[in-house]
């Protein structure tokens, strides 16, 4: 059994008030917070000198050991390209726990993340939920699959349009998911225990709605697209980028569907991205759509997660809200609202102790738990991260 008390610190729950006081852990869950906390007989003391803590930060759109920073081409394992219809490929298969991308991740105060197959195709495969610390994937999942990653736009519009085959214009990308949910609804139908596709049931998953259906989107033509496949085929969706989502941003409010928006520190490299603006997220969220804000890393180095945050609130977005885009809001699209994402009891303790409110840019993680063991530790001699050792086993 495992008793730890981080006391002397500013806690910032998520879904309640702030405040000075306490968090106890037992055996890897929160089980007690407050301002007037006793501390358990028994418990190791961490007493954090007045420092803020935080739950860990979500990013639910990373690329995070599938496609590492600065590999490209065949080093790189995030678009399986051919063939439009790649449902059944799984993230899962292709995450490398030692990009150094995960080092990054804790050292930006992030200990979840959903990893996506890339945009290349229209249906591009199952993503993963998992923790950003590990030496071996199966032990960082936290939800597997954790939806089915599919993309309108430019991207599925250029591979196959320079493969001269079908997609090669959106017309075409949305016939083509057309007819792979058409041909999933009559695989459901014949029910054949004996004829097992893969394919088919991934994208059952999403029909029955087991898992959502992540649609990577930039334009509002596109977002309109993804708005349609889903009153048509009656699943779960959430909009991936949304970079012009605020357009008729009253329409997705209305639906209750939720927005991941960015990454928003990149220049507008296509002609969708020339709605592009730090000023989106407020818009969208004062329209009352739920927004979290994310990398797509390596597009976006992971550890500015927080620091687009920052620039969002800078151009109208609301700070609570903008702590609420990298929690609970993620955690929630994730399925993983009941372990992840605030600071309450019962919950995992992912929890990330920072020198003072990680909105401010000077500020920085100086201890990182996932489940109640420290996996980071900042030195402030050598000013490096220190993370726990990958190649060993979890104590």
């Amino acid at each position: 059994m495992s008793l730890l008390a981080i006391t002397n610190v500013h806690v910032v729950p998520i879904e309640s008030e702030p405040f000075d006081g306490s968090v106890v852990i037992r055996d890897g869950r929160i089980e007690a917070c407050g301002p007037d906390l006793q501390v358990p007989d028994g418990a190791e003391v961490l007493d954090g000198g007045g420092q803020w803590l935080l739950p860990g930060f979500v990013d639910a759109h990373v690329h995070l050991g599938m496609h590492p920073e600065g590999e490209v081409g065949s080093t790189a394992d995030v678009n399986e390209m051919t063939n439009p219809i790649m449902a059944a490929v799984r993230a899962i298969d292709a995450v490398d726990p030692f990009d150094p991308g995960f080092d990054e991740a804790l050292a930006g105060g992030v200990t979840t993340v959903n990893v996506n197959p890339g945009s290349g195709n229209p249906v591009g495969g199952l993503a993963v939920a998992i923790h950003t610390h590990g030496r071996y994937i199966d032990e960082m999942v936290l939800r597997s699959p954790s939806g089915l990653k599919s993309a309108l736009g430019e991207n599925p519009k250029r591979v196959y349009g320079e493969k001269k085959q079908t997609p090669s214009t959106r017309l075409g990308t949305a016939m083509v998911i057309r007819e792979a949910f058409i041909e999933a609804r009559n695989y459901m139908a014949k029910a054949d225990p004996e004829a097992i596709d893969p394919k088919m049931e991934a994208l059952a998953m999403v029909l029955r709605r087991e898992i959502p259906w992540r649609q990577h989107c930039h334009r509002t033509d596109d977002v309109a697209t993804a708005l349609r496949l889903a009153e048509e085929f009656g699943y779960d969706l959430v909009l991936d980028h949304g970079t012009e989502a605020h357009v008729i941003a009253d329409v997705i409010a209305e639906r209750n569907i939720p927005v991941l928006i960015g990454p928003l520190f990149t220049t507008k490299s296509k002609v969708e991205l020339r709605g592009r603006s730090l000023a989106n997220p407020g818009k969208l969220h004062d329209a009352g759509v739920e927004i979290s804000i994310i990398t797509d890393h390596p597009v976006i180095p992971i550890n500015f997660l927080v620091h687009q945050c920052t620039l969002a609130i800078k151009e109208g977005l609301d700070p609570v809200a903008a702590l609420r885009s990298i929690t609970i809001n993620p955690a929630r699209v994730l399925g993983l609202a009941d372990r992840i994402g605030s600071i309450e009891p019962g919950k995992d303790a992912d929890l990330v102790l920072w020198s003072g409110d990680p909105l401010d840019v000077m500020q920085r993680a100086l201890r990182v738990f996932i489940g109640g063991r420290q996996v980071m530790e900042y030195d402030a001699e050598t000013r490096v991260p220190v993370v726990v050792d990958r190649k060993l086993p979890v104590a």
